[in-house]
């Protein structure tokens, strides 16, 4: 420690996490244990809204020993001149790192694991997500010494929020000359009697201060966790592979069992037994014609694992059952208050918007009403009329809400029933077909085509888009006459990627025309409306 600068710190926050709120613990506890200090904020909108920084410099003298003198702070951070840099986003975290802000012999880095996606890593149309091993790599190599744990999870767990759990690791790197009990003064709000005499959310957040202390002041156990974390140990592990039926794990190989037992769990909550199992024979299907083209296992049934992740996600596709039934449930109910901060005593009311339209109402219904429903409403829109829903306000914390929601929910029966149900298992039934034909044929045409599942996602034009555009690679790249099973391959994994990198669907047609494919047809485009003002008379 230098006594003759200040000590720099720069705090990184998302919207709504308290930064302001520690920046002011952090001087209050500066200035009643006598020593100087300065903040600054910064506020942006980088990658999420509301993403704001705070800079605070503390003299490490105390004034009583300056003999008169004051200190002259600085109003921003000096990239590569900072000591410590704590925040509580990893990629927030990397971006002050790639601004230059972290010097690798001089600045701490503490760091929360937990990742807030940004809204570019949501458009993509593929996985857009930020490698976090390359986030992680980046804290370790730029910085003298790093601390990364799940800020967000010690707050969760503590009920707290994380402006409280920054404090704690702050208070536990000892980068600051105060005592333990200073900080912990200050999250009492001054009151330094008994715990049982401070308030809730003061008692929460001593609670949360507490074991961020702890994991940053353990050096040999935060070094173990940064080794987990690096070598992908995380909260979000599969379940064990013994949660799968003992059946299954029998049929199946070691190696699909992760994958299966979520797939599995997935689609037996979604509709019923009847529906897993036809979940699992499906993919014992494409493990047939994958043993057939693999019988070593060579590659680690690699196209049976990706089929059971993408068939899981695609025959669980969402309608207004599904969303009742997840509204609907208890966990939700507690998510919820457990976001807002609700204590046990605390009423919170939830309400929840609906607007399903005609197309939803007619997935449930048999083909032949579903068409009249389907027409009806298209007639609607061709006279200039909006196309037609039914807008719902649901207080799901009632009675009559509740009760609405979980009625809405019992009608999975009514799904197997539906024209949405039989054209989603068509279309399934037409990806499998193309998977396994060209798994038997070659084993690395089987896996692009088990890969191309991933194109069905989101709902509504989003999810008719993918499914569009995955049959029609299906259908034109991978049985190509007179092309090896290599170069299918090839073409097919270049169409996927395309239509992953591009929404539009330009990059798709060209990759399609220039593995000799045809362009995908020009869809009619829907029709606008609006609603037109009156005209006055003359």
């Amino acid at each position: 420690m230098e006594q003759n600068r200040p000590l720099t710190l720069l705090v990184c926050a998302l919207g709504g996490e308290g930064g302001g709120v520690l920046t002011e613990w952090l001087v209050d506890i500066a200035r009643h244990a006598g020593y100087a200090a300065q903040s600054t904020s910064i506020p942006g909108v980088a990658q999420r809204t509301g993403a704001t920084t705070y800079y605070l410099e503390v003299f490490p003298v105390p004034l009583a020993q300056l003999g008169g003198k004051r200190p002259v702070f600085s109003l921003s951070p000096v990239p590569g001149a900072l000591d410590a840099i704590v925040s509580s986003e990893l990629l927030e975290t990397a971006r002050q790192i790639g601004n230059g802000m972290s010097a690798p012999l001089r600045t701490l880095v503490i760091s929360s694991s937990a990742r807030i996606f940004t809204t570019a890593e949501r458009m993509e149309p593929g996985d857009g997500r930020a490698d976090a091993q390359r986030l992680l790599d980046v804290v370790k190599a730029f910085s003298r010494e790093h601390h990364v744990f799940d800020m967000n999870a010690i707050a969760r767990d503590s009920g707290t929020v994380v402006s409280a759990v920054m404090l704690g690791a702050i208070a536990g790197s000892g980068m600051f000359p105060f005592p333990r009990d200073a900080y912990e003064h200050v999250v009492r709000g001054g009151d330094a009697g008994a715990p049982d005499k401070i308030g809730k959310m003061a008692a929460a957040s001593l609670r949360g201060f507490a074991a961020a202390f702890d994991a940053v002041s353990a050096p040999r156990a935060q070094a173990a966790f940064v080794s987990s974390v690096l070598a992908g140990d995380t909260n979000d592990a599969p379940p064990p592979a013994s949660a799968l039926p003992a059946d299954l794990a029998r049929r199946f190989p070691p190696a699909v069992h992760d994958m299966l037992t979520l797939g599995h769990a997935r689609v037996l909550d979604y509709q019923d037994a009847a529906y897993a199992a036809l979940y699992t024979e499906r993919l014992g299907r494409v493990l047939n014609a994958e043993r057939a083209a693999d019988p070593a296992g060579a590659h680690g049934f690699a196209i049976t694992r990706e089929a059971a992740r993408w068939l899981a996600l695609w025959m669980a596709f969402d309608d207004i059952v599904r969303v009742a039934a997840l509204k609907g449930r208890a966990s939700r109910a507690q998510r919820v208050r457990q976001e807002v901060r609700a204590g046990d005593e605390d009423i919170v009311k939830v309400y929840d918007h609906f607007k399903p339209g005609a197309a939803e109402f007619a997935a449930l219904l048999p083909p032949s009403l579903s068409r009249r429903v389907t027409a009806w409403d298209r007639g609607r829109q061709a006279r200039g009329l909006a196309p037609w829903a039914l807008p719902l306000k649901v207080g799901s914390h009632s009675v009559f809400g509740m009760a609405s929601l979980r009625l809405l929910a019992s009608l999975r029966w009514l799904r197997r029933r539906g024209s949405r149900f039989a054209e989603e298992q068509a279309l399934i039934e037409r990806w499998l077909a193309a998977v396994e034909t060209g798994t038997r044929e070659a084993w690395a045409l089987g896996h692009e085509l088990a890969l191309c599942g991933r194109l069905i996602k989101g709902y509504g034009s989003t999810n008719e888009r993918g499914k569009d555009n995955l049959l029609h690679v299906t259908d034109h790249l991978a049985a190509q006459p007179g092309v090896t099973p290599a170069e299918r391959a090839l073409a097919v994994a270049a169409a996927r990627t395309a239509a992953l990198a591009d929404d539009a669907g330009k990059a798709l047609d060209a990759a399609l025309v220039e593995h000799g494919a045809p362009a995908r047809p020009i869809k009619a485009q829907p029709i606008r409306w609006m609603k037109r003002k009156p005209t006055g008379g003359a």
